[in-house]
């Protein structure tokens, strides 16, 4: 299913992706609404697969994984199969990306201590070659999607 986003709509995407708990009431007052219209709005959105979740953000310092890094994975034919069949159960992994270029994968992943990471580097190497960058500040971990960047 296709859909149009009116301005209505990124209005309601852009308040929904800053806040997702907003009840119908309010987000109708938001953007001159009344709530029915509104839940009708974001179920058509959401049947058309442009909203595709609801999620809570975790400080993930606060519960116990402030060790943030990068991991930059280059593997063969052979060890990127071992890694897809791998990669669901490796915990410490919260994103994975396939990325085009010399390296096979772009990982980010949270653990306790550099303990930790370095016994999950050591693991990783199983499925390849590993380069390790450290997050150690973050001015953008999450940016809300608009009509601007479609139309800029």
């Amino acid at each position: 299913m296709d859909l149009q986003i009116d301005t209505v709509g990124w209005g309601i995407l852009r308040r929904l992706q800053e806040q997702a708990r907003l009840s119908f009431r309010e987000l109708g007052e938001a953007i001159g609404m009344t709530a029915p219209a509104v839940a009708e709005r974001v179920r058509r959105l959401e049947d058309a697969g442009v909203i595709s979740g609801y999620h809570a953000e975790v400080d993930l310092a606060r519960v116990g994984l402030p060790i943030r890094a990068f991991v930059h994975l280059t593997c063969n034919v052979r060890q990127s199969i071992r890694f897809r069949e791998a990669v669901a159960d490796i915990v410490e992994i919260i994103e994975c990306h396939t990325i085009t270029g010399v390296e096979s994968y772009v990982l980010k992943v949270a653990v306790p201590s550099v303990e930790h990471l370095e016994r999950l580097l050591w693991k990783m190497k199983d499925y390849g070659e590993v380069r390790t960058s450290l997050i150690l500040s973050s001015q953008v971990t999450r940016r809300s999607i608009d009509q601007r960047n479609i139309d800029p």
